[in-house]
């Protein structure tokens, strides 16, 4: 539980002070091409050890010597400042957003170029990672191209929301969105899309602990809740609430965890009846030694517990895709390798591995009809054919071994909590390189969607739906008056439909403004 804090009346926070955070927003191309991009939202704050959990299970694991890891990638380059509003100035860095009052900040995107590391793709002992040769990966430069995305794609409905909004699906029923207010309190509130209807409702106007100088700052929801968190950044606390959803009503918030400096605040995930969170340390804080969680909690509970634990930060925020979740924590073994890991949101057991070459950190992962997919904004000089710039994923469905036999367990409670051994790892990982892989050659800006069977990828400015089988894509349309920034995928699921959005600020010849966010819904042409 929180502790009591004093309700007080609190100067409006400037913009130095705001924290940060965002979509992927950015801009990369209807060809393949290559540009600079940003990161995965992230919000300031931390978060306390001393948060609610069950207990967590562990299973024996032997640690396998690994070699020294490789020369990392290289770091993003100086940020950039900005004007705000009011006279405000910024400091823009890549992957940091910043969201004001008015929202602006959700389409000021920062990247940088591409990155250059050494090393190797698979470890000296029996950790076996991901390797796939250049003759195995087909390129999207390769693709045959469809003029007319009418012919494939049709849209279904336009949703009009405030201009900055942000907005995230993984249901076809229901998207939320944080929808910025024109005013200092509340700075954001919580809205769901309901493409059916096409229209959104606002569920939530204010933080649960406004009167505390909490404001809400992300949020991620399904047909069965909505998780979200607020922080109060004048004393760095953040905290994590879930609600369940019945139509367009909210349910009793649930307060579910709470951090301080301490701990960066969680980013967010939702699967089945459940919402994920996961908590990283500080790099600089008090927990920086302590290892990343993976929590879950049942909406309309406070039940908590962890479903997964990584020895070491995880590689990216979680992705929700529909009945699962994709986390990207630390191989168990010696040395640094990030897993792909697939948790099935009813049971949390994961379900599906894939370890990745040494210190190749995925900037985005995700899950489809193929397997996993994932994104490096940054080149390695090693890999051989999963090393480039660009998304990932296996060209084709196959059949995938089963992990359920290995189930976590409290035998050794040296090995940590709740994880993957290292024997299941290494029998999915080889699955995985000996498929045929696609390679979407352009910088990344978020996790692809499946829509019926296209994939969603967003291009240089637009968003492409690819067509794996028959080997071609097409260019989703730009609204008139998009910005530079272009569309982005809301979506992140396996579903019938995908949303875009864009954030539209034009002023026509004879003087008339446009200014919102434009949703709109697609879905394949029967």
């Amino acid at each position: 539980m929180p502790q009591k804090r004093t309700t007080r009346t609190r100067p409006t926070p400037s913009a130095q002070h705001r924290p940060r955070s965002g979509a992927p927003k950015r801009s990369a191309g209807d060809s393949p091409k290559t540009s600079s991009r940003p990161g995965r939202r992230t919000a300031p704050g931390a978060a306390r050890p001393g948060s609610p959990s069950a207990g967590a299970h562990t299973v024996k694991v032997k640690v396998r010597r690994a070699p020294s890891a490789p020369t990392p990638r290289a770091g993003a380059t100086e940020g950039r400042e900005i004007t705000l509003p009011g006279g405000h100035e910024v400091l823009l860095t890549r992957r940091h957003f910043l969201y004001g009052a008015a929202g602006i900040a959700a389409l000021a995107l920062m990247g940088t170029g591409a990155a250059y590391a050494s090393g190797q793709s698979k470890g000296a002992d029996s950790t076996d990672t991901l390797s796939v040769p250049q003759d195995a990966v087909f390129s999207s430069n390769d693709l045959e191209k469809i003029d007319d995305a009418s012919t494939v794609m049709e849209l279904t409905a336009s949703i009009k929301l405030p201009f900055g909004s942000l907005v995230w699906s993984c249901d076809d029923a229901v998207a939320a969105c944080l929808l910025p207010t024109e005013v200092a309190k509340p700075l954001a509130q919580i809205g769901l899309i309901l493409p059916d209807q096409g229209d959104y409702v606002t569920v939530l106007e204010h933080a649960v602990g406004e009167d505390e100088g909490f404001e809400i700052y992300d949020v991620r929801a399904n047909s069965a809740g909505v998780i979200w968190t607020e922080a109060d950044i004048m004393d760095s606390i953040w905290r994590v609430y879930g609600a369940t959803l019945s139509g367009e009503t909210l349910g009793e918030p649930q307060l579910l965890d709470e951090g301080d400096a301490d701990w960066e605040m969680p980013t967010l995930a939702c699967a089945a009846n459940y919402g994920f969170w996961q908590r990283l340390p500080q790099l600089d804080g008090n927990a920086r030694v302590e290892n990343s969680l993976l929590k879950r909690a049942a909406f309309g509970t406070a039940d908590v517990e962890v479903v997964y634990e990584s020895k070491g930060r995880m590689a990216c925020a979680p992705t929700s895709c529909g009945d699962a979740v994709i986390a990207s924590p630390r191989a168990r073994t010696s040395g640094t390798y990030y897993q792909l890991t697939r948790i099935e949101g009813s049971t949390g057991q994961v379900t599906d591995a894939c370890v990745l070459p040494s210190s190749m950190r995925p900037f985005e992962c995700g899950y489809g009809k193929t397997g996993f997919n994932f994104a490096f904004d940054g080149i390695y000089n090693y890999g051989d054919g999963i090393a480039n710039l660009g998304t990932y994923m296996p060209l084709a469905s196959f059949e995938h071994p089963s992990l359920e036999g290995d189930e976590p367990s409290d035998e050794n409670a040296e090995t940590g909590g709740p994880h993957l051994s290292g024997t299941a790892a290494n029998t999915s990982t080889e699955a995985y390189s000996d498929q045929q892989w696609f390679h979407y050659a352009r910088n990344p800006l978020s996790a692809p969607a499946w829509c019926g069977d296209w994939v969603m990828v967003r291009g240089q400015s637009s968003v492409c739906a690819v067509d794996l089988t028959s080997k071609r894509y097409t260019s989703l349309p730009l609204e008139n008056g998009a910005s530079s920034y272009g569309d982005f995928i809301a979506s992140t699921n396996m579903g019938s439909r995908a949303i875009t959005y864009s954030n539209i600020d034009h002023t026509s010849l004879d003087g008339k403004q446009t200014k919102h966010c434009l949703v709109r819904v697609w879905q394949p042409v029967a």
